[in-house]
């Protein structure tokens, strides 16, 4: 028991760390410098904020402007920060994947590997983004916690309509599958009252293709290392029990 508890945790762990280094690197070469970027129209439109604010309070108003949040400093320690993250990310995700490969009971390598990180990438980010995008700072959006339950509940629908056709692969299972992914958007993901943002719209667009994409890229080099690492450990506690 104890040997395919440390399998598990191995598996996941050098998966999910590997894969976690890989996707903080294309993040900081992809996402950051439009990030950045936005953020200097997100600078450039606070002292209008700040005018309004102090009219505002002159007026007798009841609107108060929330403290600014505590954010890391730009350079090293904001990079350090996105690193820990994408580890902690890249760890959660690997143990979901090795779980899975558990549950089918069917083994894995890097090639089943590759097939899992595509049915994460669809469930966790694909899906989603058809109603809620990627965001750059100063985009205007809908209420957190109604964003957060559409997303929690688009990614259980999508998983659980792969499931459903890799499980059953017959015409009900697709039948399923596709009743359970086009559910949440048929609900309609939570929008703004006034869409729109601070940064342009090209660059907007330019930032959902670089974030999918970058997600994709960590998406299949977790699913490959998470087969190819549980093939050779799955191996090594099967000799020794």
């Amino acid at each position: 028991m104890f040997g395919y508890l440390r399998m598990f945790l191995m598996v996941a762990l050098l998966a999910g760390i590997t894969a976690g280094v890989v996707g903080w690197g294309l993040h900081m070469i992809g996402t950051t410098p439009l990030i950045l970027e936005a953020e200097t129209y997100e600078s450039a439109a606070a002292p209008e904020a700040a005018a309004t604010d102090r009219h505002d309070h002159a007026h007798g108003s009841d609107h108060h402007h929330d403290a600014a949040a505590w954010a890391p400093e730009d350079g090293w320690e904001r990079n350090l920060y996105t690193l820990g993250a994408q580890l902690i990310t890249g760890v959660g995700y690997a143990f979901l994947l090795t779980a899975g490969i558990v549950f089918f009971g069917k083994g894995a390598d890097w090639r089943r590997g590759l097939l899992w990180g595509l049915a994460g990438f669809a469930s966790f980010t694909l899906a989603p983004a058809f109603g809620l995008p990627p965001e750059l700072p100063g985009t205007e959006a809908a209420p957190l916690l109604d964003r957060q339950l559409w997303w929690i509940g688009t990614v259980i629908a999508t998983a659980a309509g792969l499931f459903a056709a890799a499980r059953l692969r017959n015409v009900y299972g697709y039948a399923i599958a596709v009743v359970l992914i086009a559910l949440p958007h048929i609900i309609g993901a939570p929008q703004p009252e006034v869409p729109g943002g601070l940064a342009p719209v090209e660059l907007e667009h330019k930032f959902i293709l670089v974030a999918v994409a970058t997600s994709l890229a960590f998406w299949l080099v977790l699913g490959i290392l998470t087969g190819a690492f549980f093939k050779r450990y799955a191996a090594e506690t099967s000799v020794a029990a």
